[in-house]
């Protein structure tokens, strides 16, 4: 029978979120109901709040969840009833041009629920990054649950599910940081934060954190980072390139996002160094540069989408090496909070007071 639960919508953009009853179908062919345990605050959640993805209110909120399987749908085997997840927006399709030349994580055709969640009067709800998982139960594709080890903090390992994969996954599979390599990561929130706790899982011998906000490079120290640059006080890419003999680091992660961040990024790399693009840019955002500067220095200019990864190959792997304790991926939830706490979590991270607000159910 379908359920009615709690749920965090909003209705219209840049108005404030609250909590409305939505009924949650039973799942179908290829999909699963999830009881949520928790979900992280990102970005995102703000951005489809505000309109910034698209206007197809109104939303359900939340995406950077774990929770425990409740009920599958017909063809499901990849998970059953009891397993604990990960939720992720990469269900790959296994069958577009990029996974059959066997580059999955690039899939062009990820899955969704088929069904709709609704509110009480039959409204259709539109789940933020098809998850929707700001509520005691959401419904989604089989192929968005990866199941990992259930003693994990499920506010902890949720995270996997968005920011602390899309930048740790910047720096490890997209930017290939190596042992001995540097790194420097422009921008210290949530997935700058995480692009430097995987440079340094990866071996960089000297990761450089860039931000200009003091409290951010404070953080970014303690995740890792062997030097900070206030980018207000000095010039960023003459910094980086003092720290570096002169040369500029191996990688340049951006994780702003801003035409002049991806600049600093460009110019503060190594002569044929890799600058790795994992904040996300405005659609009216624009660059202009001198083509002679691309020609003249190499290297490799890349996009970083959800950290290129693979949920069953990655996902569990991490929480295996957060449960060993040589990932401390805890120092990411600044706050654990309640499901009505979401719009002042949207204002504290606004303010930069937080890296992760997360919500527990």
């Amino acid at each position: 029978m379908p359920q009615q639960v709690r749920g965090v919508i909003a209705r219209s953009k840049g108005a404030p979120v609250e909590i409305a009853t939505i009924t949650i179908p039973d799942p179908g062919p290829g999909e699963v109901v999830v009881d949520i345990a928790a979900c992280g605050v990102c970005h995102t959640d703000l951005t489809y709040r505000d309109g910034g993805i698209n206007d197809e209110f109104p939303f359900l909120l939340g995406h950077e969840a774990s929770g425990v399987v409740e009920s599958v749908g017909e063809g499901v085997t990849s998970v059953a009833v009891g397993d604990f997840v990960v939720l992720n927006w990469r269900a790959v399709c296994g069958q577009c041009r990029a996974c059959k030349r066997g580059r999955p994580q690039y899939c062009f055709d990820t899955h969704n629920a088929e069904q709709k969640m609704t509110l009480e009067d039959g409204t259709e709800l539109s789940p933020a990054l098809g998850i929707g998982a700001f509520a005691d139960k959401t419904l989604v594709h089989a192929g968005q649950c990866t199941k990992v080890d259930q003693s994990a903090d499920p506010a902890v390992v949720g995270l996997l599910g968005c920011g602390v994969m899309a930048g740790l996954g910047a720096a490890v599979n997209t930017g290939n940081v190596g042992r001995g390599d540097t790194v420097a990561v422009i921008g210290c929130g949530g997935v700058g934060d995480a692009a430097i706790m995987g440079a340094r899982l990866a071996g960089a011998v000297k990761i450089i954190a860039i931000d200009r906000d003091d409290k951010k490079l404070e953080w970014a120290k303690d995740l890792g980072a062997t030097h900070t640059i206030n980018g207000a006080d000095v010039d960023a890419v003459e910094a980086v390139q003092e720290l570096t003999g002169g040369f500029g680091a191996d990688v340049v992660i951006d994780a702003v996002g801003r035409p002049e961040t991806w600049k600093q990024a460009f110019y503060a790399r190594d002569l044929a160094g890799t600058v790795v693009l994992v904040g996300v840019p405005t659609p009216d955002m624009k660059l202009e540069m001198p083509l002679i500067d691309f020609f003249s220095r190499g290297g490799s200019l890349k996009s970083s989408w959800y950290g290129d990864c693979l949920p069953e190959r990655d996902f569990p792997m991490l929480v295996d090496l957060y449960q060993q304790g040589r990932l401390p991926l805890e120092k990411f939830v600044s706050e654990r909070i309640k499901i009505d706490e979401v719009e002042e979590a949207f204002h504290k991270m606004h303010a930069g007071e937080v890296l992760r607000s997360v919500v527990v159910l």
